[in-house]
């Protein structure tokens, strides 16, 4: 079956009147997937290591490495900063937040302004905590 784009699902979604049919009609459509499986789908995606990862996330490599083994689920600010150490695209950054369920990046919101301006620019994690701190916005971390 061939993947649905979300405009398409949500107009489907909007006309159906039986939502039981569009549930099973659209089984194969819904992302079944966790955080770890997302982070690690990324990170297989960049020539990284994972020591060089918590490093430039600014977190422990205990702590990464639950994460990516699902024992522990990182929070919205943790994603993040998982984002700028794999030196994510703001495209890659977005669907990472929004399949995990999470808030997009909202430029309309300063601190979300500065955050996706450091990703836009590929600009250090520790830049942008600064800039943040700066700008009396909470830190990632």
């Amino acid at each position: 079956m061939d993947k649905k784009n979300t405009d398409g699902l949500q107009q489907e979604l909007m006309d159906s009147t039986d939502l039981s049919q569009f549930l099973s009609r659209n089984q194969e459509q819904f992302v079944d997937k966790s955080v770890a499986e997302l982070l690690n789908h990324l990170f297989e995606k960049k020539n990284i290591s994972k020591a060089v990862l918590a490093k430039q996330a600014g977190m422990s490599e205990i702590y990464l490495h639950q994460i990516f083994a699902g024992r522990r689920t990182p929070s919205r600010n943790r994603l993040l900063c998982l984002c700028y150490g794999l030196e994510a695209s703001i495209e890659e950054t977005q669907e990472l937040l929004r399949l995990c369920g999470m808030a997009e990046l909202y430029p309309k919101l300063k601190r979300d302004a500065i955050i996706y301006y450091g990703l836009l620019h590929k600009l250090d994690l520790f830049v942008i905590n600064d800039k943040l701190f700066d700008e009396n916005e909470d830190t990632l971390f």
